[in-house]
């Protein structure tokens, strides 16, 4: 049965049922139809002095086209606390368009752990990343318009991208104003895909609607002859973009198939942008439940530093525990086993690939000082050699292991990982960051390469050298940074999925986002647009007979 069809079978409660058990009050809540809602931020202010609840982080090793089910294993775990008694909560991201109709699918869970409902999450749900790529693309409309009215500012290089939720390469470099209109100035440009626009990153690090406009206000769109930056604020444009997002800076409301509350809010990429859910709902999050459970995108290389790194210093919090996700399989494809082979038994290709795991392991627990455990979406065709195995060599390192069934069994299949995460939660942890604020920024990019990835050091381009200059002059160079990369492998190079040999970090751009207050660092081949695939996930997705939607997973 397919993920949208286990969804669809299962009954759902009202909204609002959810929201009073998580005491959310009647004036808070904002129905968008029976089965999701938005909270108003006034919960935050009601909330400001309850005690927090614990932190845990959900992650993962790099992720395989085989897939690790992830975001499976979040709502699997949320809703095993539920079924050990617990008081838990999910704090998700939304997922975006372009992945939905590309090479990811959905990102709603799976099988019998999956928040609901699943088709409204994975489209358009409430909206949120459509009024970020209208503030975004808002911005763009005022620049040029701004230009072709006499250019008061002296803009002569502009820098903010237009942007737009979809895969879509052709958009990568485009040509605009050539109509030929009086005074309309031709001039190069470009998309990004909406969640890695700087708008996102800003809504999902501000912490209220104040701080959302003060950020807006702040990011450099352009730059006069004279090198000095434009701002949105010089444009006049913060407050016009902050009404766009009034609505949607409140976080979204839904449930499990389970019916444990998810707070589903931003979406940004982890390889190109910071990969978190938004801070507000995150914190929202540890004052109404006892447990909340959140994810970070793609493998901890990425999303948990950036998690850690970013999110944590800025929202001044740390997890309490984190659980990073592997398959067997995918551990057998990351020690060099192929595709069509991965289900049959092969201790050595495991024993290779367990090395990736455990260099993220080693840096959750070693180098961010934190409390983890590893828990495998087991498989049918996983051997209990091959389970011994791996449990084997995590007890080596002081490292549990949890098998979780969730995706056929839904919260009873984690909830022994539950039981785990409690007892961990009750340990003492520390969070060390990666890298010192005070930094250079070149120092900190190779402290995240060399501590982080493992890499040998970093090279920078003649154009990256200068950008970095130029930012450390402007004042900006204490900003943490996030560093676009492939989510395959812990290089630039998402084929050199073993990392045997020493490797390199290549920086080729430097983009500063003042408005997000990070610093971006483009290495390998990493594009801010991505493409679609040879065969699109679009290509299955459709309607059945009766006017059901089929095809997404």
């Amino acid at each position: 049965m397919e993920d949208v069809e286990i969804a669809r079978n299962t009954k759902l409660e009202r909204i609002e049922k959810i929201s009073e058990g998580i005491g959310i009050l009647d004036e808070e809540l904002e129905t968008y139809g029976k089965y999701k809602a938005k909270i108003s931020l006034k919960a935050n202010n009601r909330l400001k002095n309850k005690k927090d609840g614990k932190l845990i982080l959900v992650t993962a090793i790099n992720p395989t086209p085989l897939g690790e089910g992830k975001t499976t294993m979040a709502i699997g775990l949320a809703d095993g606390l539920r079924k050990i008694g617990k008081k838990s909560i999910l704090a998700l991201r939304e997922p975006s368009l372009g992945p939905v109709f590309g090479i990811k699918g959905g990102a709603t869970g799976g099988g019998h752990s999956q928040i609901a409902p699943m088709e409204d999450i994975n489209l358009h749900f409430t909206g949120d990343i459509h009024a970020i790529t209208s503030a975004n693309n808002l911005l763009s409309a005022m620049i040029d318009n701004h230009i072709y009215f006499g250019n008061e500012l002296g803009f002569d290089r502009v820098t903010w991208k237009r942007c737009v939720d979809l895969n879509d390469r052709q958009l990568r470099k485009v040509e605009t104003g050539l109509s030929g209109e009086k005074n309309i100035v031709p001039r190069e440009d470009g998309f990004d895909i909406s969640v890695a626009s700087e708008i996102m990153a800003i809504f999902c690090l501000a912490t209220d609607l104040n701080d959302l406009k003060r950020r807006i206000g702040n990011i450099i769109v352009g730059y006069t002859k004279g090198n000095k930056p434009i701002t949105a604020r010089d444009l006049k444009a913060d407050g016009a973009l902050t009404v766009l997002l009034k609505g949607a800076i409140n976080p979204n409301l839904v449930q499990t198939l389970e019916h444990t509350p998810a707070i589903v809010h931003g979406g940004p990429f982890a390889n190109i942008a910071h990969g978190c859910n938004s801070i507000i709902a995150t914190k929202m999050a540890m004052k109404l439940g006892d447990y909340v459970v959140t994810e970070a995108g793609f493998g901890a290389d990425l999303g948990a530093e950036k998690f850690l790194d970013i999110k944590c210093r800025k929202a001044n919090i740390k997890p309490d525990a984190v659980v990073c996700v592997a398959t067997i399989k995918a551990l057998k494809y990351h020690g060099g086993m192929p595709k069509d082979e991965i289900k049959h038994e092969n201790l050595e290709a495991l024993e290779r690939g367990f090395n990736n795991l455990l260099r993220h392991v080693d840096n959750l627990k070693n180098k961010y000082g934190l409390n983890v455990i590893v828990a495998i979406n087991k498989y049918t065709h996983d051997t209990e050699k091959e389970i011994e195995f791996l449990r084997n060599k995590l007890k080596e390192y002081d490292i549990d292991l949890s098998l979780v069934e969730s995706w056929e069994k839904g919260g009873e299949g984690a909830a022994n990982l539950a039981n785990q995460i409690v007892e961990l939660t009750e340990k003492e942890s520390k969070l060390n960051y990666a890298y010192d604020l005070n930094e250079s920024i070149k120092e900190k990019i190779n402290d995240v390469a060399t501590k982080i990835y493992g890499a040998e050091g970093v090279e920078f381009t003649e154009k990256a050298e200068e950008k970095i200059q130029e930012i450390e002059k402007m004042g900006f160079g204490n900003l943490p940074v996030c560093i676009a990369k492939t989510q395959y492998s812990f290089s630039d190079d998402q084929k050199n999925l073993e990392c045997l040999e020493p490797f390199k970090i290549h920086v080729n751009d430097i983009i500063l986002k003042s408005g997000a207050e990070f610093i971006v660092a483009i290495t390998g081949k990493i594009m801010t647009m991505p493409g679609l695939p040879r065969v699109p996930a679009a290509e299955q997705i459709d309607l059945d007979k009766d006017g059901n939607i089929v095809g997404i997973f």
